[in-house]
């Protein structure tokens, strides 16, 4: 199962794909963060994002895409423009066939880390082990979004375990 993992934000969207092969290992297939300029109008830099979804979709052809769900804003303005960012990424992956998972920040860490009040640097770790990557990801949103594609993997490998 191969799972675009987005974690949206304002100024950077960060992304990462992450496989998971037969034998449960987790690979990094790529991560960055699409960045856009704050001083660009909103739909401008929505527009940017969502072409950068779509070409990341297409090039790499995820089974899913999963984000993370919005838990918290500085204020309401905030919240509302990240609204828009997360709707612009269930957007592109829908529009692409593909089902979109949200899980919380706790369910994040929990599922990366083993403790849902982990702080980032400690994700960020267990992210470059996890995926056997020989630094940690340059980008923090790559590292989030790549942990948020873990979580996935994880989830529904748990849920497939007791089904089957």
């Amino acid at each position: 199962m191969r799972v675009l993992g987005i974690d949206c934000g304002t100024e950077y969207t960060g992304y990462g794909i992450v496989d998971l092969l037969d034998d449960e290992r987790l690979v990094c297939v790529t991560c960055g963060a699409i960045k856009v300029s704050p001083r660009e109008p909103m739909p401008t830099r929505l527009s940017r994002i969502s072409v950068g979804l779509h070409e990341l979709i297409c090039e790499h052809r995820p089974d899913r895409v999963a984000i993370e769900d919005v838990f918290y804003a500085v204020n309401v303005k905030s919240a509302l423009k990240l609204g828009q960012v997360r709707g612009v990424a269930m957007l592109a992956a829908a529009t692409a066939g593909l089902e979109v998972a949200e899980y919380s920040p706790l369910s994040i860490k929990s599922a990366v880390v083993g403790y849902g009040e982990a702080e980032k640097h400690q994700v960020q770790q267990m992210v470059t082990r996890l995926l056997n990557l020989d630094q940690v990801p340059e980008s923090p949103d790559a590292a989030d979004a790549l942990a948020i594609a873990i979580c996935h993997l994880h989830t529904a490998a748990t849920k497939e375990r007791q089904v089957g």
